[in-house]
């Protein structure tokens, strides 16, 4: 295995070489709606960790406060993101996708695009043996094809439940960039066994289900500093293009009380000029072409 810190080359961002973006942007912002299925009654991979807080089971109440997400509000934010003509980048629980078909027709009609979060937001990949994982990785690539003829282009393994051979797993499926590591605001070679791996920045910070979900704040809160955020990364990237995530759950902003609040962010964004609108598999295939090589030759 190799260890997670020879998987990307260490590059102080200041000292590299000057990132490009199609048309001189300065930012590429992605936007990610975690379209997600958690099980009512899951069944246990990988880990002891039980997705349902509360006890006695059954846990009634969390699991219908994350249904809401693909019943209402995941058509809330598609509208939102229509307006600002934004295509959104789904971490995608790929059983969704054949369950909810409605979701997954909405999804695809937007040109959106899909990177797996595994089939169930509820099956936990740790200390899963290395072919346990592969078939797990192999069942989300099989999924995708089935239901659009298309290869997977992007992985983040469902909560964040990676292991130290997830990179070479995902590489050897064919998948071209990875969320799973929150080290950078630059796309990144990561190294692996065979084949060409990317990592594209996932944002852990910018996240309503860590800002919004934990009880630590509310849409405003995340509004605040996502244009903090924003604001920061676009002064930057005049001298070195950067990227912005914005990670969210239909289950929480796409609640009536919040959808203002990430309205009013795509607003203050898409005010300034410079900034691309990117899905990962654009900046994947942007890096891959255009800087990936160089990167891993340090």
């Amino acid at each position: 295995m190799i260890p997670p810190e020879d998987r990307y080359p260490h590059a102080p961002l200041p000292s590299r070489p000057r990132l490009t973006w199609p048309g001189g942007a300065r930012l590429a912002v992605w936007v990610c709606p975690n379209i997600e299925h958690y099980e009512f009654l899951p069944a246990q991979i990988g880990s002891p960790r039980d997705p349902w807080p509360r006890t006695p089971h059954p846990d009634v109440l969390s699991y219908s406060l994350k249904d809401y997400g693909n019943r209402a509000g995941v058509w809330r934010m598609m509208e939102c993101l229509d307006a600002h003509g934004i295509r959104g980048s789904v971490s995608f629980s790929m059983s969704v996708g054949e369950m909810f078909p409605e979701i997954l027709d909405a999804m695809l009609a937007r040109d959106w695009d899909v990177f797996s979060h595994g089939l169930f937001n509820t099956r936990y990949h740790w200390n899963l043996p290395e072919d346990a994982e592969r078939a797990e990785i192999m069942a989300s690539v099989e999924a995708w094809r089935r239901m659009t003829g298309k290869q997977l282009r992007g992985w983040f393994s469902p909560a964040a439940s990676n292991t130290l051979r997830t990179p070479d797993l995902v590489a050897e499926a064919g998948i071209s960039y990875l969320c799973d590591f929150y080290h950078d605001d630059q796309p990144t070679p990561i190294r692996v066994r065979s084949g060409r791996l990317v990592s594209i920045p996932y944002s852990m910070d910018l996240n309503d289900a860590v800002m919004i979900g934990a009880g630590a704040a509310e849409g405003e809160d995340f509004c605040r500093a996502g244009i903090d955020m924003f604001e920061t990364l676009y002064a930057e990237g005049l001298t070195q293009p950067r990227v912005m995530c914005i990670a969210l759950h239909p289950y929480i902003m796409g609640r009536p009380h919040r959808i203002r609040h990430l309205d009013r962010l795509l607003s203050h964004i898409g005010g300034h000029d410079g900034v691309w609108f990117a899905t990962g598999a654009e900046m994947a295939d942007w890096y891959l072409a255009n800087h990936y090589d160089a990167a891993m030759r340090g």
